[in-house]
């Protein structure tokens, strides 16, 4: 599996993911965190790589992607998004406001629809609180602050193996073995 960073492709991800949520209101820095994380673990286990393969570690409200805060630095300073602060609840909460349209030329269809997917499930689904409790797994606890978490832990956290991820296995070790 291919997990090197691809910066620029990163940066095109995080505006997009800016530029797609209809309402900037439903999109602040924790579900932005979120949909990056989610896009990323989907794309590693469904198409055996990720979308840009940021490195993230470990934070205290669950994985952050490293580069996640100088993008945000650098669209707001192209002029692609304008970032506004607010308070809410008596928090400030960031807003992603998107100013141009996002340039998805480096996606491939199933990247894309990837991000749209996980995009409107977190904005639309999930608080701030509710998404951010569920990246709370056991690799984010076992991990102290600051500590990277490889893309490949994903396959540690999806649960107890069964009969059919058996048979999957089998199925798929005779696959490989017939090409090689």
């Amino acid at each position: 599996m291919t997990t090197s960073y691809d910066a620029a492709k990163f940066k095109a991800m995080v505006h997009y993911i800016c530029a797609g949520c209809e309402d900037y209101r439903k999109l602040g820095a924790t579900k932005l965190n979120k949909v990056v994380l989610y896009a990323e673990r989907e794309a590693y286990l469904h198409l055996g790589t990720g979308i840009s393969s940021p490195r993230f570690v470990k934070r205290q409200f669950g994985p952050v992607p490293v580069a996640i805060i100088p993008v945000l630095n650098e669209l707001n300073e192209e002029k692609k998004i304008f970032i506004r602060e607010r308070t809410v609840g008596g928090l400030i909460k960031r807003d992603f406001i998107n100013l141009e349209e996002a340039d998805i030329s480096s996606f491939t269809p199933e990247q894309i629809s990837i991000i749209d997917r996980v995009s409107h499930d977190v904005c639309h689904n999930h608080t701030a609180t509710s998404i951010s409790l569920e990246t709370h797994d056991d690799i984010w606890q076992m991990a102290t602050i600051g500590e990277d978490l490889p893309m490949y832990t994903v396959f540690a956290v999806q649960g107890e193996v069964d009969e059919d991820d058996i048979l999957w296995a089998h199925t798929e070790i005779e696959r490989l073995e017939a090409v090689a």
